[in-house]
């Protein structure tokens, strides 16, 4: 089972203070699985982790793309790793919502944990979808539209969740099987309805 994901190409999207094990351990798992993973920011150079707990700088990566050179039509999955601040600066950022969103109306597995879905409550794409997160976002995603469980991990149409970095193994194991199927057109049919109903006045 080592080569499930030969041939497959995997995005990263991340900015500093990123919690340093949800990227650096599913991004292992890809690797020994065959992907060829990259990892997406939004300025040239590095990205440097922060470790919350004592609330210092941690390991750092480098930028293999910005957001802006970055295409969604290049990659066959996306992951989003947590970490407090690390997507707060992505959601600001208007050029990596869209990078977010370009996977889920391509109908392309995407993978987020602990703080990693409030991106995706930006890119207005969890409406209708069921997923966990870290739980003091749960808020955030069910006013968006989303139905929030607690549990380890959660698939639902290609969107793999999982809520803090204990559940990294179960969070692995799912993101490999869903980017070994490949693009799930109901994914992309539901990122549809979403857009749509959040752009229908009420």
């Amino acid at each position: 089972m080592a080569n499930e994901l030969h041939g497959k190409k995997v995005a990263f999207l991340a900015a500093d203070a990123y919690e340093e094990s949800e990227l650096k351990k599913p991004w292992q798992a890809l690797q020994e699985a065959g992907a060829e993973v990259k990892l997406v920011s939004l300025e040239e150079g590095e990205i440097t982790a922060l470790n919350e707990q004592e609330f210092k700088a941690g390991a750092t990566h480098p930028v293999d793309l910005t957001v802006e050179e970055a295409n969604a039509a290049d990659f066959d999955a996306l992951v989003l790793p947590g970490g407090v601040m690390n997507p707060d600066k992505l959601r600001l950022d208007e050029n990596a919502v869209h990078f977010a969103r370009q996977f889920f109306e391509q109908g392309k597995p995407v993978g987020a944990i602990c703080h990693g879905p409030w991106t995706l409550v930006e890119a207005g794409v969890v409406r209708g979808r069921t997923l966990t997160s870290y739980p003091s976002i749960q808020t955030d995603i069910r006013n968006a539209g989303g139905n929030w469980v607690d549990e380890e991990v959660h698939v639902d149409q290609g969107l793999v969740t999982s809520r803090k970095p204990d559940d990294i193994p179960a969070f692995n194991e799912k993101l490999i099987e869903e980017i070994a199927e490949g693009r799930h057109e109901q994914q992309a049919q539901k990122t549809e309805e979403a857009i749509h109903a959040d752009a229908t006045p009420s």
